[in-house]
């Protein structure tokens, strides 16, 4: 009987080895998956950032170069309103 338990045990010792190095495995590649996950989504929020904010530059000289061209008296953009 002792010659079973054995075998069972040098199975289980080995399948334990290799299911925790598929787990290391795995860790790693949820690492670089979250990892690169993360590094993208920054580059597009930091792209977006840039746009939106050009955007706003340009939509607010234009409605100051409009106000300075107003013909009906309107007052032009002051300095608080940037």
């Amino acid at each position: 009987m002792i010659m079973p338990l054995t075998k069972l045990g040098v199975g289980f010792v080995l399948s334990s080895a290799w299911l925790l190095s598929s787990c290391a495995e795995v860790k790693e590649a949820g690492r670089t998956i979250g990892h690169t996950t993360r590094d993208v989504t920054r580059e597009i929020g930091h792209g977006t950032r840039d746009v939106v904010k050009e955007i706003g530059h340009g939509t607010r000289r234009v409605v100051k170069s409009i106000g300075e061209e107003s013909p009906d008296g309107a007052e032009p953009a002051t300095e608080d309103d940037k």
